[in-house]
């Protein structure tokens, strides 16, 4: 769990969720930095939002890999892949977390990033792959459903604990915890967005059709 090896993962996995994909693609391709509009956040949530279903896509894909990759940095580690499978899934949880804070607080911008919702699922995706399919069916089959991105990272969020331990039924106790954390956390980043819901004030990802405006905050 300690071994230095570890701690260097650890680091690479904290640069690589910093990488901005939303305030890098906003600057570049739309000369504007998406946290000025909208929410003001760095998330996918809030691409859709600024600068429409093409950028939000892609947006989503790149911080999702950021989590897949951060957390597949534990198989560099030769003593993790021959250790109990609880120690290997112990240590890439503790990677995806290190993703996961890189992109709340994201050094290459300012820490000012965003809520991690995509990189959580990447990360998780190279933990407990079929969950974490379905968690994502669960967040597309919502998103196409009722247009708020924010309700179907809640509603996927809240689904995986009770894939995991119910559905799948792990046995890795690292697992099972991080698993109850994650609807509570998706809860605890999206108060403004449940405040919106409850107001009908939510902004809706539009579909249908590229598009760049500014959302209620």
């Amino acid at each position: 769990m300690f071994d230095p090896l570890n701690i260097v993962l650890i680091a690479a996995a904290y640069l690589i969720g910093s990488i901005p994909s939303s305030v890098w693609i906003g600057k570049i391709f739309f000369h504007i930095d998406v946290r000025m509009y909208g929410s003001g956040n760095a998330g996918t949530t809030n691409t859709f939002r600024v600068l429409g279903t093409k950028p939000g896509i892609l947006v989503f894909i790149i911080d999702l890999f950021k989590g897949y990759l951060a957390t597949s940095l534990a198989m560099l580690n030769p003593t993790l892949v021959q250790a109990a499978p609880e120690a290997l899934i112990t240590v890439q949880l503790i990677l995806g977390i290190a993703a996961i804070l890189g992109h709340i607080f994201p050094i290459y911008a300012n820490f000012k990033g965003g809520k991690g919702v995509a990189t959580l699922f990447g990360a998780i995706l190279a933990i407990s792959l079929f969950p974490t399919l379905i968690m994502a069916g669960i967040f597309f089959l919502t998103l196409f459903g009722t247009r708020y991105v924010s309700l179907s990272s809640i509603i996927a969020g809240i689904s995986f604990p009770l894939l995991i331990i119910l559905v799948f039924d792990f046995d890795a106790q690292s697992l099972i915890i991080f698993s109850v954390m994650i609807p509570i956390l998706i809860l605890i980043t999206h108060q403004k967005n449940i405040g919106r819901l409850l107001r009908n004030e939510e902004s809706k990802a539009d579909l249908s059709k590229f598009n760049l405006h500014s959302s209620k905050k």
